[in-house]
């Protein structure tokens, strides 16, 4: 069983930073595949990043070279370091976490909002 929490999230100009965390309480965080997933209003839920236990990462086209994922294993914790951010970025931000590389997430956050000005 595992808990996430997200925070860092808030309002930001455009070409501004912000940096996500996950904290994860339960047990065993270093044996999940870790991602985040982003909503905007009136859109699906899409996957933003995505962090293998190895460390292998994954980025959607839309915030490669911006965005970048990260985990510690010793502070269970999750981290996504947003830059250059655009208001098309604008979206509540959810960490998910399944102890397969495929398939269902077996855990989800309850969300943190980004809001990017222009």
């Amino acid at each position: 069983q595992v808990q996430l929490a997200e925070s860092g999230g808030g309002l930001v100009q455009a070409g501004g930073s912000l940096r996500l965390s996950c904290a994860a309480s339960g047990s065993n965080f270093s044996t999940y595949h870790m991602s985040w997933f982003r909503q905007a209003p009136g859109k699906e839920r899409e996957l933003v990043a995505r962090i293998s236990i190895g460390g292998g990462k994954y980025y959607a086209d839309s915030v490669h070279g911006r965005f970048t994922i990260s985990r510690d294993n010793a502070r269970n914790t999750l981290y996504l370091q947003m830059n250059s951010l655009k208001p098309g970025d604008t979206a509540v931000y959810y960490c998910a976490a399944r102890l397969l590389p495929l398939g269902k997430y077996n855990y989800w956050g309850q969300g943190t909002q980004v809001t990017v000005s222009s």
